[in-house]
């Protein structure tokens, strides 16, 4: 007989079973709730309309932040969407005077709201610099004032990581209306950190409980075994032999563990239902440890990335890294196919001064004799020195170095890239190829940018605004220049190769003719940006005139290569005048340095030659 301690024992088993089951089934549920019916929103947003007369907006710095994380910007309304983003200083500076509708966050309210305001050139940094180009060029897109730009027909939805002190501008081509529906969207931490732990625990429960369900059911099948030997009664006759049965399988069993199958039925599907929901559970599934807060992306590309110094008083770069990047790109891409086609339009569009007159000249001297040499080719990247100048006003500089990749062996470019005014495009002013030996100081970071020094500047060995005339000085006298000293002859292979060049073409120079030259400073404007040791980064321009005349009334001077096409002169009785457009790369040491001033970078090309009159 089965004793009643036993009964109570499988009793309880059972008991716990079932307990095990609905703690189970509980648990489970309400972890999968967490994730379906309590489960919030995974954004949050809010909107604001454009006025209809409103040629621009502005989304303000505010408005972007006034969630935590990513902004999702959505914009509708116009058949041309455009949106762009830069820092709020520079996109009130592109605006100008002209109205716009001001997008912020509303005060004591989580909303946005939305006005028409007049942009004061004041409030852009530099009234004179605001002004220009405010009708003439309407249209935002392609401007090197944006860290990045969108396009899109009809409807515009992108993600942005913006920082405070970044503004969005949006538009549809600055002549018609601007798009009428702005909505900015932020990603909201739904997670549920204990969704998976009670999935989990659910299906830990439910499997003790079905553990527990058949150990008693072992149990009280074991209960039920021989019972006590009882007295024999008279022996029976044996009956016939009955026929074998055939054998059944094991699953047409019947009987008690026809009943045990049938409960692990029942059972089975908790656990794997638990195992099925968690096999699609993410980490918003499970508690983390907390991590230490990310500090706020700088430098790009991410949308929304830019470098701004930490002081307050000191003027941000003028540009960002992938801002430089793009628009070097976007003037190597524009060069190349100019350079090519000889196109004077184009080039003029992304070139200026020395740079400017050198190209143009170039393209008239190939294109009356193509197997003339073209001034170097301006590479894409990478961009090995990035140095953009601390301004809140312009016009604004920016010197960079690009390595071409493809060609290891070629001089270093260094360009020095000019904006005028916030409407105008970055153009490149100087692109000298850096001297063999030359070593670069130490700069500053992009991120920081340095500052411009003025051309009257006495905490240099030499004022900037003196450099180029103290330079042209060298070249005419040589070692009898009062300025010899002050600049570093070692190294400097263009002085060497003025003075050969000139002293070849005397040599050749016959007895019915003169040969003058004459070193003057150059048109271009004199850069000078501020390096670590106190020092700074000089370039500026000369001017180099060679004039032939003729002593002879019967004798003739005879012209050839670049002096001939551009000149159109094969020969002349009166003789030529040929002008060099020099540009160069100083480093000038801080005052009280017993360094010299050092020749970092070159370039020289013909820009004029014509007959005397």
């Amino acid at each position: 007989m089965v004793s009643g301690w036993q009964l109570r024992r499988v009793f309880v088993r059972f008991v716990l079973a079932i307990v095990a089951f609905v703690l189970a089934a509980a648990m489970i549920v309400l972890g999968i709730a967490q994730r379906t019916v309590f489960l919030e929103p995974a954004s949050t947003s809010l909107s604001a309309t454009i006025a209809d007369e409103a040629r621009y907006a502005v989304i303000e710095s505010s408005a972007l932040t006034a969630f935590n994380g990513s902004q999702t910007v959505t914009v509708t309304g116009a058949d041309t969407v455009f949106l762009a983003y830069g820092r709020s200083s520079d996109v009130k500076a592109w605006l100008g005077d002209d109205p716009y509708a001001d997008i912020r966050q509303a005060k004591n309210a989580s909303a946005l709201s939305s006005k028409i305001v007049q942009a004061p050139a004041a409030e852009a940094g530099s009234a004179e610099a605001a002004a220009p180009a405010a009708e003439t060029i309407p249209d935002p897109a392609g401007s090197d004032m944006w860290l990045e730009e969108f396009t899109a027909k009809k409807t515009l939805t992108t993600t942005v990581n913006v920082p405070a002190g970044i503004s969005l501008i949006v538009a549809s081509d600055g002549t018609a209306a601007a798009p009428t529906t702005v909505t900015l969207s932020w990603p909201i931490d739904n997670s549920t950190p204990w969704a998976g732990p009670l999935i989990v625990g659910g299906g830990v429960v439910g499997l003790i409980g079905l553990i527990l369900y058949l150990l008693a059911l072992l149990h009280l099948r074991r209960s039920h075994g021989p019972r006590r030997n009882l007295p024999r009664g008279p022996r029976m006759p044996r009956l016939p032999r009955v026929p074998r049965p055939k054998a059944i399988k094991a699953s047409e069993i019947t009987g008690s563990r026809r009943s045990i199958t049938r409960s692990m039925v029942r059972v089975v599907p908790v656990v794997l239902v638990s195992g099925l929901v968690l096999s699609g559970c993410s980490a918003d599934f499970w508690p983390s440890a907390p991590s230490a807060p990310k500090a706020t992306a700088t430098g790009t590309a991410t949308p929304g990335a830019t470098d701004l110094p930490a002081a307050e008083d000191v003027p941000p770069p003028a540009v960002t890294v992938p801002q430089l990047e793009r628009i070097v790109s976007e003037i190597s891409t524009l060069s190349t196919d100019a350079d090519a086609k000889l196109d004077a339009g184009a080039i003029a569009t992304r070139f200026s001064g020395p740079a400017l007159a050198e190209r143009l000249a170039n393209y008239k001297v190939r294109a009356v004799d193509p197997a003339l040499k073209a001034v170097p080719a301006l590479p894409k990247a990478p961009l090995t020195l990035k140095l953009p100048q601390q301004s809140s006003s312009w016009p604004r500089v920016v010197l960079t170095v690009i390595q071409d990749k493809a060609a290891p062996t070629v001089a270093p470019l260094a360009l020095v890239l000019r904006q005028e005014s916030p409407r105008a495009d970055y153009l490149v002013e100087y692109a000298m190829q850096l001297e063999p030996a030359a070593k670069v100081p130490d700069l500053a970071s992009a991120s920081i940018g340095a500052p411009i020094i003025a051309p009257d500047s006495k905490l240099l060995v030499l004022p900037p605004g003196d450099v180029a005339a103290a330079y042209a000085d060298i070249l005419m006298q040589g070692e009898a220049s009062p300025s010899f000293g002050m600049f570093e002859a070692e190294g400097d292979t263009f002085r060497t190769q003025v003075a050969t060049l000139r002293a070849d073409r005397i040599g050749k120079l016959s007895k019915t003719a003169s040969l003058e030259f004459a070193t003057a400073v150059g048109k271009g404007s004199r850069v000078a940006l501020a390096t670590n040791d106190s020092g700074s980064i000089v370039a500026v321009s000369l001017t180099e005139t060679e004039t032939a005349k003729i002593l002879d009334g019967g004798a003739t001077v005879q012209t050839e290569g670049a002096s001939k096409a551009l000149s159109g002169v094969d020969k002349t009785a009166k003789g030529i005048q040929s002008v060099y457009g020099d540009q160069l790369l100083f480093h000038v040491p801080a005052a009280g340095s017993k360094e010299k001033i050092v020749l970092l970078g070159i370039a020289q090309g013909l820009i004029s030659s014509s007959e005397i009159p």
